[in-house]
């Protein structure tokens, strides 16, 4: 089962090698223009992820901030800055995720490469190819030539490399012409590349330094060396502008030294073309990465000023409200004012009234307080008997 979505997963990078090669010629500019196109393919989604990853290196100081205010609180840390995360859109995730891809393809690569009759090749189906396979060790084995094989005498791991390389080379003999028309897909693979043999691993280069120093060899030692240094490169680029501390700048600096170390160790342990493919890979991101880089910081730098711009600009339309609200509660309250004094000038001006009509009657009509408590006609006398 495994194997056989191993093999789904190779065939379409197979069918854009095998494309190139159709075209070039040539299996190592197969082999960037391959990881040209797949770089182009992810590029929509890098973007994204270079995005995220600036816009991370640009909060670094407040997510610092949240860090040493809630220090002594690990769980208040944890719920403050994924709140932070979420306020600014922001994917901690999202800025790595993308960049482990290339490690897979790699991977895929090496299977083509280990194995060019069953990926490479387009017999109809992995059965129609490892078919195809014994009939070509069995050419090869008629011309009394061997390959490399385990010692309970299965294949060994660059088998099919060794038989296509016997049939290339002997392509005059009758056997193989009449092989390779029963066998019309086969193809003839050049893995030669500047000089250098792309199916030969690199920590086998420095024996043949003993038979003298060649530029096959040379450049067989260089493709693991410059895979590292690009390597090294574009961890500095990536990180450029990253502004972090403590656990965070150790971590940056843990990476930046142990990715190309890797690079080092598969470019020597892995067929020289898997390094040609990891130079290739890195030329291509740091000119994205430099280039991205520049536009996302940009960009970021005009979005954010367009936010301070609104936050000023509604900070100061609340301002104005608030203004306007305290004026107009000022002139309400200047209006109950008024109204209170014309309540106070209308009692005032009773109470004046009231005095005015008092001071104008008889005393003989007041009782107590009573100004007109007697009335006008009010006689003492009036029922006395004289």
């Amino acid at each position: 089962m495994f194997s056989t979505i191993g093999y789904l997963i190779c065939i379409p990078f197979a069918a854009l090698l095998r494309l190139f090669y159709s075209l070039t010629n040539s299996y190592g500019v197969s082999l960037i223009l391959f990881t040209l196109v797949i770089k182009l393919i992810l590029l929509p989604f890098q973007m994204k992820s270079k995005k995220s990853m600036v816009r991370m290196n640009r909060m670094n100081g407040k997510i610092q901030e949240i860090q040493k205010k809630y220090a002594n609180n690990q769980m208040k840390m944890n719920e403050e800055i994924q709140k932070f995360y979420a306020e600014e859109g922001i994917n901690p995730m999202s800025g790595c995720l993308w960049s482990f891809l290339p490690m897979p393809i790699m991977l895929s690569l090496y299977y083509i490469l280990r194995e060019p009759i069953v990926y490479f090749m387009n017999f109809g189906g992995r059965a129609a190819n490892l078919e195809v396979f014994e009939k070509a060790k069995e050419v090869v084995s008629a011309l009394n030539l061997s390959w490399t094989t385990n010692s309970n005498g299965s294949d060994g791991v660059y088998a099919q490399i060794e038989v296509l390389q016997h049939i290339s080379s002997h392509s005059g003999d009758p056997a193989v012409k009449q092989f390779l028309a029963d066998n019309p897909n086969w193809v003839n693979v050049d893995y030669n590349f500047l000089g250098i043999d792309l199916t030969a691993l690199p920590q086998r280069a420095f024996g043949a330094l003993k038979d003298g120093v060649t530029w096959a060899v040379v450049g067989l030692i260089l493709i693991p060396i410059i895979s590292a240094a690009l390597s090294f490169l574009l961890s500095k680029v990536s990180m450029a502008g990253s502004q972090t501390e403590g656990t965070a700048a150790a971590t940056n600096k843990s990476l930046m030294l142990t990715m190309p170390l890797m690079s080092l160790w598969i470019g020597f342990v892995m067929p020289a073309a898997l390094g040609v493919y990891w130079i290739a890979q890195s030329v291509f991101s740091i000119i994205q990465e430099a280039i991205l880089g520049r536009f996302y910081m940009k960009k970021i730098q005009a979005e954010e000023d367009a936010r301070f711009q609104a936050r000023e600009a509604d900070r100061k339309r609340r301002q104005e409200e608030a203004k306007t609200l305290q004026e107009e509660q000022k002139r309400q309250t200047s209006q109950k004012m008024t109204l209170r004094e014309k309540q106070q000038a209308a009692q005032a001006a009773k109470a004046t009234k009231a005095k005015k009509a008092g001071t104008s009657t008889t005393e003989a009509g007041r009782v107590g307080d009573r100004p007109y408590a007697r009335g006008r006609s009010y006689k003492p006398d009036r029922y006395d008997e004289n």
